[in-house]
């Protein structure tokens, strides 16, 4: 259930009365809704049943200090202010408080005006991130809603406009000669890039919202692999290509889900074979340890000028020469495969001399063992309250 946002609201957790009341008077008089607490723990239990915008806490405190409050605050609601005052001010303290999350730091005694500034620019941080937050919202739909149209408004017809070429060429064949014939099969070489595109364009706006990655899944890799490559070594080629993989025995599970990570080394393999060379070779190797798994794709083929390596993982661009002109591809699918190594923690590198290889070498994390069906609910809903009960029996 959504907690409520009280919107003109300020928190204060101080143990001393006097700043507890100040601070109400203060704030008050500017127009303010002000709750106050005279330890951390009441200040938490009230902050589970309603989000202020801005929150006032007290560094020294008994039971919890603020330091302890600040941390358990931004588990429950990241969204909130924090405001941290004290009489003990030092620059230590004030670089502490910022790295727990704390936006501003007032030490003590402080006047009307000075409390009244740094909660005003605390709300104003507080709108700011709302309206950012509404924004990116925005653009989500928006997005969301564009990827639908290309989807069905151009991917639809496209797909139906090759059918009918199929269908044509296959009942018609005999009464279509020279020039015809070419240029349908054209039309289908056109349609069929279009088509590869949008799939292309698609993948990558999943990924943009991190939508195309299980990282909670696990996948055999070793198994991946094996099947691309085989696929592969059943496709006829004119290139009389030689396919093969190794994959080193008691190869650990890695994060992320086999349709992601068959998208990822599909593109590389696919690359291999398009950019090689008659004859050539394309080898796929697969090792690792306790943490770690590298997969290296490599091929015997045309390699990479060094001077497009710097723009390999950008959007549309592709090498560009007499050798490559006539090879199909959207530009895109290296960028996937970055993204999707990025989104599951890893990283992609590449070695290669032009003219005689290049190998990409992924690197992919090792999926966690999973652990008994209930330990991590519990683990989770019980972090809280061992928090505070912990520190509330010392």
């Amino acid at each position: 259930m959504a907690k409520t946002i009280q919107e003109n609201t300020v928190f204060v957790i101080d143990d001393d009365e006097i700043i507890r009341l100040s601070c109400e008077q203060i704030l008050k008089k500017s127009g303010y809704e002000v709750e106050t607490f005279a330890s951390g723990i009441n200040g938490i239990e009230r902050l589970k049943q309603v989000s202020p915008p801005l929150l006032v806490v007290d560094i020294k405190m008994p039971e919890l200090d603020g330091f302890e409050v600040i941390k358990i605050v931004r588990k429950i609601d990241p969204d909130v202010v924090i405001v941290v005052i004290t009489g003990y001010a030092t620059i230590e303290t004030a670089v502490d408080a910022m790295k727990m999350g704390a936006y501003d730091f007032l030490p003590k005694p402080f006047t009307p005006s000075e409390l009244r500034l740094i909660i005003e620019r605390g709300f104003e941080r507080w709108h700011l991130a709302r309206e950012a937050q509404l924004l990116r919202k925005q653009k989500e739909e928006v997005e969301r809603k564009f990827v639908t149209l290309v989807s069905h408004q151009l991917k639809g017809p496209l797909a139906a406009v090759k059918q009918y070429l199929d269908v044509l060429l296959y009942t018609c064949k005999d009464q279509f000669h020279g020039e015809t014939l070419e240029w349908i099969s054209r039309s289908q070489a056109r349609i069929s890039e279009m088509l590869n595109l949008i799939h292309d364009w698609l993948m990558m706006a999943k990924l943009d919202r991190g939508s195309l990655c299980d990282r909670n899944a696990s996948a055999d890799i070793g198994m991946i692999i094996e099947n691309i490559v085989e696929e592969y070594q059943q496709l006829p080629s004119s290139k009389n290509l030689s396919l093969s993989f190794e994959i080193a025995p008691g190869l650990k599970p890695v994060c992320g889900d086999a349709v992601s990570l068959s998208m990822l080394f599909g593109n590389l393999v696919s690359n291999a074979v398009k950019y090689n060379i008659a004859g050539g070779t394309v080898m796929v190797r697969a090792a690792g340890d306790d943490k770690w798994v590298h997969v290296e794709v490599s091929d015997t083929g045309l390699g990479i000028p060094e001077s497009f390596r710097p723009h390999l993982f950008e959007e549309f661009s592709r090498v560009r020469s007499q050798e490559t002109q006539n090879i199909p591809g959207t530009g895109l699918g290296l960028v996937i495969c970055k993204k999707i190594v990025d989104e599951l923690g890893g990283s992609i590198e590449l070695d290669s001399k032009e003219g005689e290889y290049t190998t990409f070498i992924v690197k992919l994390p090792v999926a966690e063992p999973k652990k008994e069906v209930g330990s991590a609910e519990e683990t989770a809903g019980s972090h809280l309250t061992e928090a505070i009960s912990g520190e509330n029996n010392e």
